[in-house]
């Protein structure tokens, strides 16, 4: 009889020694000494979940984990994508974030005046994003910042830049002020094109709208350096040279010293604040404008006034 109360009170704290032993581990927080990001796959088992989760360890028991996960009917829950883990977690942390579906967010970014084939490259060279992606042409997309989960297509990328340029292109139209020589939204997009690609001063971009817009107004040449630069590279390559005499003879519907008006499409893909730039340019008498040699430009009314300008230009850079 002594016998089996003491096997019975030996199983009883057994018993409990394993119980509060197990709720120590499931308890315990894990150290994370510094941001983690753990991947989880469709349709990745639980026991291929642990194995990751203890290679990075964030678990310090497999087993454990698993008996956890199962008991609790959480495996059926879990949801694919990469979890940032910044903090120390326990068993029940890990779960919850396992199963929140908020998967850590990438960020991929088109910069100002980036041509189509720039921004292609932007995207084949992002290894967090997958597939082939349709082709899309000079003034389709917004540059911008755009976030997206590992996994996701370069398209959808295309697809979001494509929806903010036309959200943005409506507004500025909308809102555009009276008078301008445009005649619709995609004359805006051309010349905000230009524009962009004109200068890099944020300040300076109305104040160069005001030249082009002027000029279209007088029926002049918008003789701009960048169109001709487009008509000899279409926005394939950096044209690593000066323009020469014979470019600006090109026969092409881009070289604005030969043909009068817009080209007949963008030579970029403009910003936001370059189209807003068309849309409310200063309101100068300007007709000229040529590289300062700071950084920015300088502007004239009247050719004798930029001839001076460029005399100017000519002695800093000599």
């Amino acid at each position: 009889m002594k016998k089996l109360l003491f096997l019975f009170i030996l199983g009883l704290g057994t018993a409990a020694f394993l119980f509060f032993y197990t709720a120590q581990i499931i308890s315990r927080k894990q150290h994370v000494s510094e941001p983690l990001l753990i991947q989880v796959n469709n349709g990745a088992s639980l026991k291929s979940i642990a194995e990751n989760l203890y290679q990075e360890k964030l678990i310090s028991n497999k087993t454990y984990f698993i008996l956890y996960i199962k008991i609790n009917k959480i495996y059926p829950k879990i949801k694919a994508g990469e979890y940032l883990i910044d903090k120390d977690v326990s068993f029940k942390d890990l779960a919850d974030i396992l199963t929140s579906g908020k998967v850590y967010m990438r960020k991929v970014t088109f910069p100002e005046g980036v041509s189509s084939e720039q921004a292609a490259e932007i995207l084949l060279n992002n290894e967090f994003l997958e597939d082939d992606f349709l082709y899309f042409s000079d003034g389709e997309i917004l540059p911008e910042t755009y976030t997206f989960s590992r996994g996701d297509s370069r398209q959808k990328i295309i697809n979001q830049a494509k929806r903010a340029l036309t959200k943005i292109l409506d507004a500025a139209w909308n809102e555009r002020d009276a008078d301008l020589p445009l005649k619709n939204k995609q004359e805006m997009l051309i010349l905000a094109s230009i524009v962009e690609k004109e200068t890099g001063v944020a300040h300076e971009r109305p104040q160069v709208a005001s030249v082009f817009i002027n000029r279209l107004r007088k029926g002049m040449l918008l003789q701009t350096d960048p169109t001709v630069i487009y008509a000899v590279t279409l926005g394939k390559t950096e044209l690593k040279r000066p323009l020469s005499r014979r470019d600006l003879e090109i026969d092409s519907p881009y070289n604005t010293y030969k043909y009068a008006g817009l080209p007949p499409s963008p030579i970029c893909n403009p910003g936001k604040a370059a189209i807003m730039a068309v849309a409310h340019p200063d309101k100068t008498p300007y007709l000229y404008f040529v590289a300062s040699g700071n950084g920015g430009h300088n502007f004239a009314r009247t050719l004798a006034e930029h001839n001076e300008n460029v005399r100017k230009w000519r002695r800093i850079t000599q």
